[in-house]
């Protein structure tokens, strides 16, 4: 017989069966699709050799105009602005203690003190630094104290405890998101208190880095699940840590979610960097600054801060989580609603609570739990106005969704969606695979990003036996075709002001569709990457077949690697659910790489069944492979 070429349709497909999905790919890891074949993708490298504190869910990039590239990190623990490859702590006070607010205590032989605050508000982990204190007496002199400190162990509201340190900013001894003090320990003279000048400054709160839920009889709305089934729910006060921003101008305003709204001053910015304030604390602030959101962002085409599930103008500090407010055109400093100005409010019509808001070219989406409402621009006197547009969607969580161009794109709790004039649900090839092994209790951690040098929308999410994100799964809109993989990123932001995307994992910011190799340690590792088809046959799979040989087509055009190559198995099995019987792996590679690409010519194998598959696997130090059209030389074997 002639030989057979090898032309599988592009993306993945585990809707079905492997035997039913004949002529397709089912399965892939660290591959995507261009053109409609299979590719390796790019590798990463660290930013820079600097890491930061906490694990970032937030990253928004923005220009000055002295050309000064700013990156916004923020973090369960920390809020910083990257420049240079430092990280400067902008974390916002949350108190400072008058003069004489709080006083020390030491144990003889221990690093642990204890401090007497009489209403520090403080959590364990919180971070406060501390100035104005005398030495104890001993080791812990002075300068030991007078620095900034993680709290330890909150002992009541009036005390808490943390260890001392040599003198060191905790920048300088964070390594790989962990702080790695060197102790001092007390002695016999460290009898004082530190004086009767210490004054504490706290950071604001810090928040959690998974979700805590709570479940029972009755949790959730009417109707929710099974009759008498428990259902888990968030519990109160132990939220996520979610960060939104976006940039004022040169400035920046940022949000914690459900809590406070902060403004950063570029211009007030000095060596180390100002930390932001509150919004309500600036100079000229009205009285009715929104105190706390869900999210907020600024609408770029007039210059409008927009607080949306935040407080109202007549009962500042109580949240209303369908409020939408913003502040009069192009001053943050006004949100009070005059005939003389363009602040105001709109209150979303339908669902519990605002989850999460995204701006396009044209309009401001706005998600709550049931519901997707638009809201654009009229100019004065309404400023702005909103409508409804469906009432029958659902959002995994506050990261789920993402614009690109005038198109949204979203991960609900079992489909995706995308709007581009109406809402759609998205034909999704992997649906089951995904939400099938998905942790449902951590899925505010689902994050969306584009990488649109390749036209994909990148959805990391949590599986269903992991509290942290571990997988992804991808939708090509150029092709409009689905593949998925394993990759630890929390967070993901596209090219633009950064040459590449950028992605956060365990304290450090990587570049990503940089080389072909796994940059994250020194020296660099392979990604492993594979993709396997579904099974093929001849005819109705009545006959046997007869595997004789291969001929390859495949490039390694662009690879790091010395010695590319690329792993050609080809599996065979009698029955759809039966177990493969005979498998064969052959190498190919290159060979030469002038005047043209060579690599291996043809490998024999000597294989039976009624179907195969065919599975490329790589595992290689900067290997890049990409596949054509390979044949195979494939023989009826009769019946038996």
């Amino acid at each position: 017989m002639p030989l057979t070429k090898l032309q599988f349709r592009p993306g993945i497909n585990k809707e079905t069966t492997s035997f039913a999905n004949e002529g397709g790919w089912f399965d892939c890891d660290k591959v995507r699709f261009r053109f409609g074949t299979p590719e390796k993708i790019g590798g990463w490298i660290k930013r820079s050799g600097s890491s930061f504190l906490g694990t970032a869910r937030a990253l928004h990039a923005w220009v000055a105009i002295d050309g000064t590239q700013f990156l916004g990190v923020g973090t369960h623990l920390k809020y910083y602005i990257e420049e240079g490859g430092g990280y400067n702590d902008a974390t916002p006070l949350r108190e400072t203690t008058a003069s004489g607010g709080a006083t020390f205590s030491a144990t003889n032989g221990s690093a642990v003190i204890t401090v007497t605050d009489s209403n520090h508000g403080a959590v364990a982990g919180d971070f406060v630094t501390f100035s104005g204190a005398a030495t104890l007496g001993g080791n812990i002199t002075a300068d030991i104290l007078n620095q900034e400190y993680q709290i330890d162990e909150i002992v009541s509201t009036t005390q808490y405890k943390f260890s001392a340190r040599t003198v060191s900013t905790i920048a300088s001894i964070t390594d790989d998101n962990q702080l790695n003090p060197t102790a001092v320990l007390a002695n016999s003279s460290d009898s004082g208190n530190g004086g009767s000048s210490v004054v504490a400054a706290y950071q604001v709160n810090v928040g959690l880095d998974t979700t805590v839920s709570g479940n029972g009889w009755g949790a959730g709305t009417w109707g929710r699940g099974t009759w008498g089934s428990s259902t888990s729910l968030t519990a109160t006060g132990a939220t996520l840590r979610i960060w939104s921003h976006d940039n004022f101008g040169e400035d920046l305003v940022f949000c914690i979610r459900d809590a406070g709204i902060f403004y950063w001053d570029k211009s007030a910015k000095s060596a180390p960097m100002a930390r932001a304030v509150r919004l309500n604390e600036l100079a000229g602030a009205d009285s009715t600054v929104p105190t706390k959101a869900k999210v907020v962002l600024v609408s770029d085409r007039d210059r409008h801060i927009i607080a949306f599930g935040c407080d109202s103008e007549t009962d500042v500090g109580t949240q209303d989580p369908l409020l939408i407010r913003f502040c009069s055109q192009a001053d943050p400093t006004t949100w009070q609603s005059l005939p003389t100005n363009t602040a105001g409010d709109l209150r979303v019509s339908s669902g519990s609570e605002i989850i999460t808001a995204v701006e396009t070219k044209q309009q401001i989406l706005v998600f709550t739990d049931v519901s997707l409402h638009a809201m654009q621009f009229l100019g004065p006197p309404f400023t702005f106005g909103i409508t409804l547009i469906s009432k029958n969607i659902t959002i995994v969580g506050p990261l789920g969704a993402i614009a690109v161009e005038d198109s949204v794109f979203w991960m609900g709790s079992e489909e995706f969606y995308v709007y581009s004039g109406q809402v759609q649900k998205l034909p999704c090839t992997v649906k089951d695979h995904v939400f099938n092994d998905f942790n449902t209790s951590q899925a505010e951690k689902v994050t969306a990003g584009v990488n649109s040098s390749f036209g994909e929308i990148w959805w990391f999410y949590p599986s269903a036996n992991s509290e942290e994100v571990d997988k992804y799964v991808i939708y090509n809109y150029q092709q409009r075709i689905w593949y998925i993989g394993s990759l630890e990123r929390t967070v993901w932001l596209d090219r633009g002001i950064n040459s590449q995307p950028t992605a956060a994992k365990d304290g450090y910011l990587y570049s990503h569709e940089t080389g072909f190799s796994d940059g994250s340690t020194e020296p660099a590792t392979a990604i492993s990457s594979h993709i396997e088809s579904s099974q093929l046959d001849i005819g109705d799979g009545e006959n046997f077949v007869f595997l004789k040989r291969v001929i390859p087509d495949v490039t390694f055009e662009g690879t790091e690697a010395d010695n590319p190559l690329l792993n050609f198995t080809l599996k065979t099995r009698n029955f759809p659910g039966g177990k493969y019987l005979q498998t064969e792996t052959k190498e190919v590679s290159r060979s030469s790489t002038t005047p043209v690409e060579q690599f291996t010519d043809q490998v024999h194998i000597r294989l039976r069944g009624r179907s195969f598959a065919l599975r490329l696997e790589e595992s290689v130090i900067g290997n890049r492979w990409r596949l054509g059209l390979p044949r195979i030389d494939i023989r009826p074997d009769g019946r038996r």
